[in-house]
C-alpha cells in the first residue's frame, strides 16, 4: 500500500509543479488524490481525478451534507410523496446517488465476471499482483453473496468515507500549519527532509520515524474530527461514569437510547485538553489529567502505540476513529496514507495563503470541510536549500511549561542543569532559565 500512496502523491506533486505560483485549491487536490488512492486500493480502478476533474468529489460532498441533515432532522422529509421529484435537494441527492450507484455496480460486475472462489486462507496466500484490491478479495471469497446489498453498501461507505475523511485531515492540517507560527511548520518540514534525505519516497519505517509529522496530522484530526458527531444506540441498559457532571451516581442510559457523541465538543473541551482551541502537535508528548473529571484517567503518552495516539491513550477523550466494536476499520490505512502523502508534499513544497486564513471558512456535511476551498500558492523547494532554523520551537513548547525538552517531568536537579546546556549540534536549543 505504501507504494500506491507514494505513486499517487508523486502524481499530485507533478500537478502542483505545473501550477507553481498559481492559486490552487488544496482541499480539492487532497480530495482528488485520496479518491484515486481509494479507487485503486478498494476497486483496482483509476479514477484519475488528480489529472482530470472528477464529478464524484462534488457528488460526495452533497451526499454527506444530506446525510448530516437527515441525521439531525426530526421530520423524515425525504419520505414525503415524490420528494425526490419536486424537492430541489432531494432531486439532487437522487441524481448523485444514482451516479455513485452506477459506478459501483460497474466495478462490482466487472470483478464478478472474473470471479474465482477460494477460502480465506487461500486468498491470503495468493499472489495477485495484477489486482490486489479489497473488492477482488471479497468477490473471490467463498460463500460471499456478491449480489447482496450489504456488500454494495459496505463498498459505498468505503468509496465515500474512505477518501473524504482523509482529505479533510490533510486539508485542515495544512491550514493550521500555514497559519501558525513559522517555527512549527519548519520543525515538521525539517523532520521530513532530515528523515528522507535524498529519498523521494518514504517507506513504513520512515513514517514511524516522522513522529512530529504524525502528531501534526492527529492534532488536525483533534481540532477537526471527521465526523464531528458519532451516533450510537444502546443495545443494553448501562450507567455511564459521572465525569464532570453533578450526577454522582452516574448517568443511566436505557436500552434503545440513541446517543449523539459530539467529538467536536469532546476534542475541544477545556476540561480534557490544555489550550483546547490551539493547534499544538507537541501536546501529544505531554501527559494531561483533570481530577475534576471523575473516573477519567487522562491522557498518557506512554500508552501511545502504533501510528497515532488512540482513544485508549486518552481514555476516550479523543475519538479520531471512534472506539469499541464499531471503530473505523480503516484507521491504520488512513494514517499511513495521510502521513505518506503529506510528507511527500511538504518535502517538496512551501505554501502561502491566497488571501487570508479567514477567507477559508468552514462548513459541515457529515464531515468538516472548508466553505470556500483552501486557496494557496505552492512554491517548489530546491533540494540544495539548507534547512531553516526553527529557533527550537518544538522543545520550547515543553520547556516553557517547566518540563524537559521531551515533554516529560524532570527526574532530578542534575537533569535540569544538563538540559540548560545548549548542545553543539543543535545551536538553536533554547535551554531554560535556572533559578
Amino acid at each position: 500500500m505504501v507504494t500506491l500512496f507514494n505513486e499517487r502523491a508523486e502524481i499530485l506533486c507533478d500537478d502542483l509543479t505545473s501550477k507553481e505560483g498559481m492559486v490552487v485549491d488544496m482541499e480539492e487536490r487532497f480530495c482528488s488524490v485520496t479518491l484515486d488512492i481509494i479507487g485503486k486500493a478498494v476497486f483496482n480502478y483509476d479514477f484519475g481525478s488528480v489529472t482530470n476533474e472528477s464529478p464524484i468529489i462534488k457528488a460526495v460532498y452533497r451526499v454527506l451534507r444530506e446525510a448530516e441533515h437527515r441525521s439531525s432532522s426530526f421530520i423524515p422529509y425525504w419520505n414525503l410523496p415524490y420528494a425526490d421529484q419536486w424537492m430541489g435537494g432531494q432531486v439532487e441527492f437522487r441524481t448523485d446517488m444514482t451516479m455513485l450507484d452506477d459506478i459501483l455496480a460497474k466495478l462490482i460486475n466487472k470483478a464478478v465476471s472474473t470471479r474465482s472462489e477460494l477460502t480465506v486462507e487461500e486468498l491470503e496466500e495468493r499472489d495477485n499482483a495484477e489486482d490486489p484490491s479489497l473488492l477482488r478479495f471479497l468477490v473471490d471469497m467463498r460463500g460471499e453473496d456478491v449480489s447482496s446489498t450489504v456488500l454494495r453498501d459496505d463498498l459505498m461507505t468505503m468509496l465515500i468515507a474512505g477518501h473524504e475523511t482523509t482529505a479533510a485531515m490533510l486539508t485542515w492540517t495544512l491550514f493550521e500549519l500555514a497559519q501558525g507560527e513559522p517555527g512549527m511548520f519548519q520543525e515538521i518540514q525539517n523532520e521530513v527532509r532530515t528523515v528522507l534525505k535524498d529519498k523521494d519516497r518514504p517507506d513504513y519505517d520512515d513514517v514511524v520515524a516522522m513522529k512530529k509529522l504524525r502528531y501534526a496530522l492527529i492534532e488536525g484530526l483533534r481540532l477537526y474530527p471527521e465526523p464531528p458527531v458519532l451516533i450510537r444506540r444502546a443495545r443494553t441498559e448501562d450507567t455511564l461514569p459521572q465525569g464532570s457532571s453533578i450526577m454522582k451516581d452516574g448517568i443511566k442510559v436505557l436500552r434503545g437510547t440513541d446517543i449523539f457523541v459530539s467529538t467536536w465538543n469532546l476534542h475541544r473541551s477545556p476540561e480534557l485538553w490544555e489550550n483546547p482551541y490551539t493547534f499544538d502537535p507537541t501536546r501529544w508528548e505531554r501527559s494531561f489529567k483533570n481530577p475534576n473529571v471523575k473516573g477519567w484517567a487522562g491522557y498518557d503518552p506512554d500508552k501511545v502505540s502504533g501510528l497515532y495516539p488512540s482513544e485508549n491513550a486518552a481514555d476516550f477523550a479523543f475519538l479520531p476513529f471512534g472506539g469499541g466494536a464499531r471503530k473505523c476499520v480503516g484507521d491504520q490505512f488512513a494514517m499511513l496514507e495521510a502521513a505518506v502523502t503529506f510528507s511527500v508534499i511538504i518535502k517538496n513544497f512551501d505554501f502561502e495563503f491566497e488571501g487570508s486564513p479567514e477567507d477559508v471558512g468552514m462548513q459541515t456535511g457529515a464531515t468538516i470541510h472548508t466553505m470556500n476551498g483552501l486557496k494557496m500558492r505552492p512554491a517548489r523547494v530546491k533540494k540544495d536549500d539548507p534547512l531553516p532554523s526553527t529557533g527550537g520551537w518544538w522543545e520550547k513548547q515543553h520547556l516553557k511549561r517547566g518540563l524537559s525538552s521531551s515533554g516529560r517531568p524532570y527526574q532530578s536537579k542534575e537533569e535540569v542543569e544538563h538540559q540548560n546546556l545548549p548542545e553543539r549540534h543543535r545551536p538553536d536549543d533554547p535551554g531554560i532559565t535556572m533559578n
